[in-house]
C-alpha cells in the first residue's frame, strides 16, 4: 500500500504534512477511504515541533490551559504545545505551567487517572489532544472521562479532524475537511466499498495498520 502515499501539505505551514493513503480500511467505528497516516508528525522531532505551533496559535491569547490530555501518541506534540502556550509573554499561558498526561486504560477499557495524577484533572482547564477525529465517538469517551474526575473541557484539538465540531465546541485542526475533500467515514453498514464487495485493506488504529 506504501507506494500509494500521497503527501498533504498544511495550508499554513510547509513543514507539517500528512500521508494519505486510498483504499478500504476498518477502524473501531467506522469504514474509511483513506487511511491518514501521521507517523512522521507524532514521532519526529521536527514534525512535531511545527505541528505543536500551529495549534498553539488557536490557544495562546483567548483559553487558559491548565492541562493538556494527549491520546493516540500525540505526547510529543503536546509537549511542545505546552512549551509555546507557557512561553513568557505568550498569551494567557504566558509564564504558567501546564501539565501534559495520558489516561490509563484498565482492563474494562475504560480511561482512568490514578491518584497522583487526579489534582491536574480535578477543576482544571483540559485541553484534548487527538491525532484525528473521524466521528466524534472518540471524544465522546474522553470527556465522560472528564466528567469523572471533575475536570473542565476548554478545548480539542486534533492534527486533522474530519468534523468542525463536538456538542458546539469547534475542533482546531492543522488539517480538515478542506484539504482532504475527498475523505468519506461510514458505518460499517453503510458502507458503499462494502456494498460494491471491495475488500477491507487494512484494520487502523492509532498505532497504524495492519494488511488483511
Amino acid at each position: 500500500m506504501e507506494n500509494r502515499l500521497i503527501d498533504i501539505i498544511a495550508q499554513n505551514n510547509g513543514n507539517v504534512k500528512l500521508g494519505l493513503i486510498p483504499g478500504h480500511f476498518a477502524t473501531n467505528h467506522s469504514h474509511v477511504n483513506y487511511f491518514v497516516d501521521m507517523t512522521t508528525t507524532k514521532t519526529q522531532y521536527r514534525a512535531a515541533r511545527e505541528a505543536a505551533r500551529e495549534l498553539a496559535k488557536f490557544y495562546a491569547h483567548n483559553k487558559q490551559i491548565d492541562t493538556i490530555l494527549c491520546f493516540e501518541g500525540t505526547e510529543m506534540i503536546g509537549a511542545f504545545l505546552a512549551h509555546d502556550l507557557c512561553s513568557t509573554g505568550n498569551g494567557v499561558n504566558g509564564g504558567l505551567d501546564i501539565c501534559v498526561i495520558t489516561p490509563e486504560t484498565n482492563m474494562n477499557n475504560q480511561m482512568i487517572f490514578r491518584d497522583n495524577l487526579q489534582k491536574d484533572i480535578y477543576g482544571k482547564q483540559i485541553l484534548l489532544l487527538m491525532a484525528s477525529v473521524s466521528t466524534g465517538k472518540s471524544i465522546t469517551r474522553c470527556v465522560e472521562c472528564l466528567k469523572y474526575y471533575s475536570g473542565k473541557l476548554a478545548g480539542i484539538a486534533a492534527i486533522f479532524s474530519a468534523i468542525p465540531e463536538y456538542n458546539g465546541m469547534k475542533i482546531d485542526s492543522v488539517f480538515s475537511m478542506e484539504d482532504i475533500p475527498e475523505y468519506r467515514t461510514e458505518l460499517p453498514s453503510s458502507c458503499p466499498l462494502c456494498a460494491e464487495g471491495v475488500k477491507v485493506d487494512a484494520i487502523v488504529n492509532s498505532f497504524g495498520y495492519s494488511k488483511i
